[in-house]
């Protein structure tokens, strides 16, 4: 694993958006890369792995890859694909019709439970002439409004791509839905200081069993097990990325002490926060 110094912050992106051909430009190949932006990465062919975070994912073909701003990547050293890249960040976002907000933050607001994507053939087939189309629109001659039909674009397949993941989601209610993608918004912006089932029921107007229920049934984990382990997954990204002592981390994350974190870390995953650390200092990733 990659020492805690080993790691680059994305680049600036004009006009927070871009699209390319992954042959042409292959992202965060190298090192690894903390993103600032959303992306979304279609392979149209490919072999290799790709690590997000702590996890590694086999590449093959016809499948897509949903990586969120926050989240730290890179292509191992022998992977080769070929297919498309979308970035887009919160500014860029802005231009898209506001219909479409509830589909990124349903794919992007947890991006740990919807990582990899595999559409089906006439799915593929669909997302690649968007991409195909996209990369047209984004290369050509820059005029008035061109940002929003580039937006226009990627209203469309946020939608396309809410519904592949909506597959085998049709078993509740639409109102539950509704208030689990409000409660995964909020969470992806308030877990560094809200830590408590009722610190979300109460700013979402129902009760904290309600919340849990509802969360069991769309995404098959309790409100507690989600807001738990969008604090882990960042409190991994500090402690294997950053150089931030594991008390710093504790305030950065909203813990009284740097004991209650630690307790708090150790629980959810069966090793401390020091030991973790460790891990990735000593070996070579």
């Amino acid at each position: 694993m990659k020492p805690v110094s080993g790691i680059v912050s994305e680049s600036v992106i004009d006009h927070s958006f871009s699209v390319k051909r992954l042959e042409d430009d292959l992202l965060y190949f190298v090192d690894f890369v903390r993103l600032n932006y959303h992306h979304i990465v279609m392979i149209e062919k490919g072999k290799g792995v790709l690590v997000i975070d702590e996890r590694s994912f086999d590449i093959t073909d016809q499948e897509i890859f949903l990586l969120s701003k926050g989240q730290i990547c890179r292509f191992e050293n022998d992977a080769e694909v070929c297919g498309y890249h979308i970035s887009f960040g919160d500014c860029f976002w802005e231009r898209v019709p506001s219909s479409a907000s509830n589909c990124k933050a349903v794919l992007f607001n947890n991006a740990a439970a919807n990582q990899k994507l595999i559409p089906d053939p006439v799915e593929t087939d669909e997302f690649l002439n968007l991409c195909k189309n996209l990369l047209t629109e984004y290369k050509a001659t820059s005029y008035t409004n061109q940002m929003d039909v580039l937006a226009a674009y990627l209203k469309i397949m946020m939608i396309k791509l809410a519904n592949v993941k909506m597959v085998k989601e049709d078993t509740f209610d639409s109102q539950d839905y509704i208030i689990y993608r409000k409660f995964m918004e909020l969470l992806s912006s308030q877990y560094h200081s809200l830590h408590a089932v009722n610190d979300y029921s109460e700013r979402l107007n129902i009760t904290p069993r309600r919340l849990s229920e509802l969360c069991k049934r769309c995404s098959d984990k309790s409100a507690k097990e989600i807001i738990n382990g969008q604090i882990i997954a960042e409190a991994k990204r500090l402690l294997q990325f950053s150089s931030h002592s594991v008390k710093e981390i504790a305030y950065q994350l909203h813990f009284g002490t740097p004991e209650q974190f630690s307790h708090f870390f150790k629980k959810n995953t069966e090793i401390s926060p020091a030991n973790y650390r460790s891990k990735f200092i000593h070996i070579g990733i």
